[in-house]
């Protein structure tokens, strides 16, 4: 068996018996003593290393994901973001024929996927938290255009079975939350009550957070291109109000550390940076960062002119989506901020990514409404068969 069919079955080792977040309330604990209680089970920046670095340019023979098989993987796997992204990949390549690349054009320059059939960004409260909090950009920040366009070219066809349910790749797990907020406190060592108190707080607002997110996972399969650019808005809107809602508690919280305090908490993001490359994993750029789109990415105007067999009133409203799409891709082009040194910069850094992402999307899907609604049936499904004929 090849090396990379073994790390395959080691990631979907993984996916079901998640601990669900009302586990909370079950066992009668507040944030911190679930903390304390999840410590052991939870994956720390320590072990990271045991991670298998993703293999880009392997060929995956893809079989059906089974919740038995995804379950061990899962349990360690949501606190490291190279197994998150491992565990992606398989998902999303799952409803893929066998014969599609592991490096497919609407894949992430980390090795994971923006979407996984109709999900858009999955484990997204995982790698917003990686970056507000642990200073861990990368995944986080491979969100951008290459989403959009997969979402007007997705390249799954409408019978992708093979996908694991969704909700599995949602964030349906309290454990990376709980391990989160005890490396927290471990770093910060609260001194006194008010301290506790802060953070206690700031440990509910995480869960209330992680559970607003996981509200937002898709219940049925978005199959067209202007429903999936609709769901990308539904999603991105909600991770902008549940960011919005952790402002307030982790600005509070880490008003009241002092400078050694705010010095440990700090180092946590030092520290996960030095882990990576350590671990294998590629530096890789941020979408924006990238030096020149590729060419998959290129807008094919002249293929669904071409396929589509375009009248006047219907290249006109081409020419407005194909203009939307490269004012999104100059919204969308920035790097990460170089001076977010602190957890509550992070934090705003996120909420004015996801706000940028909120109107590259919202200019896109508008284009996109007025040019689909011009189309006939046929043409409809023409355009939405070009995606899956350039994933092929």
């Amino acid at each position: 068996m090849s090396r990379w069919r073994i790390a395959v079955a080691g990631v979907t080792i993984a996916l079901t018996t998640l601990l669900a977040s009302e586990a909370f309330a079950q066992v009668g604990l507040n944030p911190i003593g679930v903390a304390r209680f999840a410590v052991g089970s939870v994956l720390s920046l320590g072990r990271m290393h045991h991670a298998r670095p993703y293999q880009r340019h392997s060929k995956l023979r893809m079989t059906a994901l089974r919740p038995r098989d995804i379950r061990r993987a899962m349990e360690s796997g949501p606190a490291d973001p190279a197994a998150r992204r491992q565990i992606v990949a398989v998902a999303a390549l799952a409803g893929l024929r066998s014969s599609v690349t592991a490096d497919g054009w609407w894949r992430h320059s980390d090795g994971g996927y923006g979407w996984v059939g109709p999900l858009f960004w999955p484990f997204a409260i995982y790698d917003i938290h990686d970056y507000a909090i642990l200073g861990d950009d990368t995944g986080f920040w491979s969100y951008g255009y290459r989403d959009i366009y997969a979402g007007i070219f997705a390249p799954y066809g409408h019978r992708h079975r093979r996908v694991p349910p969704l909700q599995q790749l949602c964030g349906d797990d309290s454990r990376p939350v709980a391990g989160l907020v005890n490396q927290i406190q471990q770093a910060v060592q609260p001194s006194n009550e008010t301290q506790r108190a802060a953070l206690d707080e700031l440990a509910t607002a995480l869960m209330t957070a992680a559970h607003t997110i996981r509200a937002s996972c898709p219940t049925r399969a978005a199959l067209t291109a202007p429903e999936r650019l609709d769901a990308m808005q539904q999603r991105i809107g909600t991770m902008i109000a549940a960011e919005q809602a952790l402002q307030q508690p982790l600005g509070k919280f880490y008003d009241l550390l002092d400078d050694e305090q705010e010095a440990r908490l700090n180092a946590i993001a030092a520290d996960r940076r030095r882990i990576a490359p350590a671990n294998g994993a590629a530096e890789a750029p941020a979408q924006g960062c990238e030096p020149a789109k590729p060419a998959a990415l290129q807008w094919p105007a002249a293929e669904i002119e071409t396929r589509l067999r375009l009248n006047d009133t219907q290249r006109a409203g081409l020419k407005a989506l194909q203009d939307a799409n490269a004012r999104a891709t100059d919204m969308l082009s920035t790097c990460p901020p170089t001076d977010t040194t602190t957890p509550p910069a992070r934090l705003d850094a996120v909420y004015a990514r996801l706000g940028a992402m909120q109107q590259a999307i919202y200019l896109v899907s508008t284009a996109l409404g007025e040019f689909y609604a011009s189309l006939s049936d046929e043409q409809k499904m023409l355009l939405e068969a070009i995606g899956q004929r350039r994933a092929a």
